[in-house]
């Protein structure tokens, strides 16, 4: 089809999203996902407990992976939301996948980070699939990650800590572009100063249990969307999309 000004657009459709969660161990990920719209997993680790969803058998290679995406896109069904579970077990099965294609012992075989250069080749043919199951089959897409806390050098200020995605750092920024929307699930916590005498304080975490998601980022947490959505909202996907935008 011939481009023209013609073409032009004033607005666009709004696509199912494309959602990458990472949080602390145990939170809810899993069950925040298996709330979705009719989801189907593909699994990477055996994370999924007592929940009763449909599923892939467990991958143990990304060849596997990539035939069960490409199963949801070739083959009839009713699923609208592919969810993997989870990328950072994934992700040696993609640096396998990428040294058996290059003849490497391992990951780090070629040096100087090339290896995991390489690796995000193979990254990219996965996110291809998944935004094949977007546009083809209006497959709303969720990944889970498991979360780690860094060292992060900022240029303006002191380093500090945060929590960020497990996952090797170009990995993790290539699958944080594609998301529109990255959320950092945790306990709400507060803080309380207590005087113990002495001209001594002490600082307590509390925390109620409630579980939250965070949608934009902060000091302490990677986070973003592309929707507006509140700064914080409950652990749960009712709350997630009663507050996504709707489609005109």
């Amino acid at each position: 089809m011939a481009i023209s000004l013609a073409s032009l657009r004033s607005t666009t459709a709004l696509q199912p999203p494309r959602i990458l969660i990472h949080g602390v161990a145990g939170i809810g990920k899993s069950t925040f996902a298996a709330s979705s719209e009719r989801p189907v997993f593909i699994l990477t680790e055996d994370g999924l407990g007592r929940l009763q969803v449909p599923h892939f058998p467990l991958a143990a290679s990304f060849a596997e992976v990539a035939e069960a995406l490409d199963a949801l896109l070739d083959e009839e069904h009713d699923y609208s939301t592919v969810v993997v579970d989870s990328v950072d077990w994934l992700e040696p099965l993609i640096w396998a996948e990428t040294c058996t294609r290059n003849g490497w012992q391992s990951i780090e075989s070629p040096g100087f980070g090339k290896g995991y250069a390489e690796a995000l080749n193979v990254w990219r043919e996965y996110i291809d699939k998944l935004n094949a199951l977007r546009t083809q089959k209006g497959m709303a897409v969720i990944q889970i990650a498991h979360t780690d806390i860094r060292r992060f050098d900022s240029p303006e200020h002191e380093p500090y800590d945060r929590y960020v995605i497990k996952l090797q750092a170009r990995a993790s920024a290539l699958l944080q572009e594609h998301s529109d929307v990255v959320l950092f699930a945790n306990y709400q916590i507060s803080v309380s100063k207590s005087d113990v005498g002495f001209n001594k304080k002490v600082t307590r975490a509390l925390s109620s249990g409630a579980r939250v998601m965070h949608t934009e980022e902060r000091p302490a947490f990677l986070a973003k969307n592309r929707y507006g959505l509140p700064q914080t909202l409950p652990l749960e996907w009712s709350e997630f999309i009663a507050a996504m935008p709707k489609a005109d």
